[in-house]
């Protein structure tokens, strides 16, 4: 492969770089389309889409967090795409936009409720003992980016 040169057709200095760019740009799909990570399992209690949910180590099923309970309980597994009730499988998003159930302010920060299993709050909890977990940033009003972090102890 003599014959073949490296960065063709585009120089390898900042003229290269910003026709590369300019390629891209005007290449790319547009709209750009959102991607969006999830799984199926079942839920071992009802769910509503929406709903923050943690997975039981037990079996794997999933049911709606809380951060004021145990560690298990405090691992956020995704938010619920859909409702269903006990025994039924479940669409769990884990990465991307997702739709709420609740009126949320853009730009703003959420966390695991540790008052109301499976919902989100602005205001991460302060008790010692309960757990912060940030599930995600207020994409739109109805909308979350989800942005799941490991939850932390609070002394």
């Amino acid at each position: 492969m003599t014959s073949v040169k490296d960065l063709e057709p585009y120089a390898g200095n900042a003229e290269g770089l910003t026709a590369v760019l300019a390629d891209i740009s005007s290449t790319m799909p547009n709209p750009i389309v959102f991607k969006v990570v999830g799984y199926v399992v079942n839920a071992f209690e009802n769910v509503t889409q929406g709903d923050v949910v943690f997975a039981r180590a037990s079996d794997g099923q999933v049911g709606r967090a809380i951060a004021n309970d145990t560690l298990d309980k405090a691992i956020v597994a995704g938010i619920a795409e859909t409702t269903v009730t006990a025994g039924n499988q479940v669409r769990i998003i884990v990465t991307g936009q997702v739709a709420v159930s609740t009126s949320i302010d853009p730009g703003d920060l959420y966390f695991l409720s540790a008052s109301s299993a499976g919902s989100l709050t602005k205001t991460p909890p302060t008790t010692a003992g309960h757990y912060v977990t940030l599930v995600g940033e207020a994409g739109t009003s109805n909308q979350i980016v989800l942005k799941i972090k490991r939850p932390i102890q609070l002394r």
